[in-house]
């Protein structure tokens, strides 16, 4: 489930400022003469003003107000005062503060968690045509939270929402398509909705695109395309990507030439994320020494990784690897490997060749 979005830091106040001491209608940036004249008002002074206003009962600063209540910009951090902002300004049909509520009900945020609640103030922001409420709407429905499983109902909100451009509600769409949920299988309809996700840079989008072009789905059968987005959706740090990138080096897959130190690279990328299969490829290319000097320290660490995790192919590896291991490089296998946290690398200090 979403979570109340986040407005940037680095031009939100410049444009509240210009929203509320010039009278802004809600647009997304400030014309620049507007923004260097709202860029010389302090945070204080805008919040006076906004404090003002939604005093006065402006539903937009009183929305604006809880998103800082919320975050703690300039005020300190306070759920009960940024819901309190919130329900003032929701009341008044304030399609903003009506998401932000459903938000806060869906996740429990200063308050006790109610998807019944949630799906309430959704659906009141998406009968104005909220594309990022039309997408949770749509999710709630999907997943039976606050109203009972209704796939047609889910794919009916995703359509409104990716209709607006809304990424995850296209790729959400896509997905429907792909699995016949609510909708009849289009093989098209995928490729349709993945390419306007993938294109906004939708990481998931971009890596199924990268299969559908790899295995001709609905597409022609296209290698360097599939590269493409394999490389797109790995280089936002999209783990199966990156472990799919790695097996192509590592294996020469789909006409990919073998590179064993491409292979490892991607493979550490993937296994930093806690990816299981990658961390046990990259055992096996430390115990042979490919891409990498050969580490039976490394590979041991790798594979009892994934062992602690349950992998039983790794638990092969990792008890043929410890019969072979001096005591003392044992001891520093296992140091590393209960040390390990998600998002690191696995390295040590290398007095001379790898065992």
């Amino acid at each position: 489930m979403k979570t109340i979005r986040r407005i940037a830091r680095t031009n939100f106040l410049i444009v509240l400022a210009a929203a509320v001491l010039f009278g802004g209608c809600g647009k997304s940036e400030a014309a620049p003469p507007v923004a260097q004249e709202a860029a010389k008002q302090t945070p204080d002074q805008v919040f006076a003003v906004l404090l003002k206003k939604a005093k006065a009962g402006d539903a937009r600063a009183q929305s604006n107000l809880g998103l800082m209540y919320y975050d703690g910009l300039v005020v300190p951090k306070d759920t009960a005062k940024a819901l309190e902002w919130f329900q003032k300004a929701a009341t008044q049909g304030y399609a903003e503060a009506q998401y932000s509520l459903g938000v806060m009900y869906a996740n429990g945020l200063g308050v006790p968690k109610n998807a019944a609640k949630a799906v309430e103030w959704y659906q009141k922001a998406a009968a104005q045509g909220d594309a990022k409420t039309q997408f949770n709407l749509g999710a709630m429905y999907a997943n039976g939270e606050g109203v009972p499983k209704n796939a047609a109902k889910a794919v009916e909100w995703y359509q409104k929402a990716a209709a607006q451009g809304q990424a995850e509600a296209q790729f959400n769409l896509g997905a429907r398509y792909a699995n016949g949920e609510g909708v009849p299988k289009d093989t098209a309809k995928v490729l349709e909705w993945f390419q306007k996700a993938a294109a906004q840079g939708h990481a998931d989008a971009q890596y199924y695109l990268g299969t559908m072009y790899a295995n001709g789905e609905g597409v022609p059968k296209n290698i360097a395309k599939a590269l493409e987005w394999f490389q797109k959706a790995a280089a936002q740090g999209h783990a199966t990507a990156q472990f799919s990138l790695g097996a192509m080096y590592a294996y020469g897959l789909l006409g990919v030439p073998k590179d064993a130190a491409k292979a490892v690279e991607w493979y550490q990328k993937a296994a930093a994320k806690g990816y299981a299969a990658a961390q046990h490829n990259l055992g096996l290319m430390y115990a042979d020494g490919l891409g990498v000097p050969k580490d039976m320290i490394l590979a041991y660490a790798w594979f009892n990784i994934v062992a602690m995790g349950g992998g039983a192919d790794a638990l092969k590896g990792r008890d043929l690897i410890k019969s072979r291991l001096p005591g003392n490089e044992l001891a520093e296998a296992q140091r590393l490997s209960s040390n390990w946290k998600k998002g690191q690398i696995l390295v040590r200090e290398r007095a001379g060749k790898g065992r």
